[in-house]
């Protein structure tokens, strides 16, 4: 079961493309949910992280990223106060 929550993770497939070889996809993902659940994929990395920490292997280090997504300003459900009729009607009059 192990193997088939990593293959699906390591190919970025959905539950459903797990090869047959592995187990039940419906299997698979039980077992996925359940560790999740109860907390052993947070253990089992922490784990990992002490003992690679521990071996030098882990370098840790810290990144930024500057990535900024807008969103068009009609994208929201937020009321502008100074919006709508009034506001286009004052418009048609100043292009006039």
């Amino acid at each position: 079961m192990v193997e088939g929550i990593i293959y699906r993770y390591r190919c970025r497939i959905a539950w459903r493309d797990v090869p047959e070889g592995l187990g039940s996809w419906q299997t698979i993902w039980t077992w996925h949910r359940r560790m999740a659940g109860d907390g052993t994929w947070d253990t089992v990395l922490q784990r990992l992280l002490t003992a690679a920490d521990a071996a030098g292997l882990v370098g840790w280090s810290a990144a930024g990223d500057s990535t900024i997504a807008r969103a068009h300003q009609h994208a929201t459900n937020i009321t502008r106060p100074s919006g709508g009729w009034v506001e286009l009607h004052g418009s048609t009059r100043r292009a006039a």
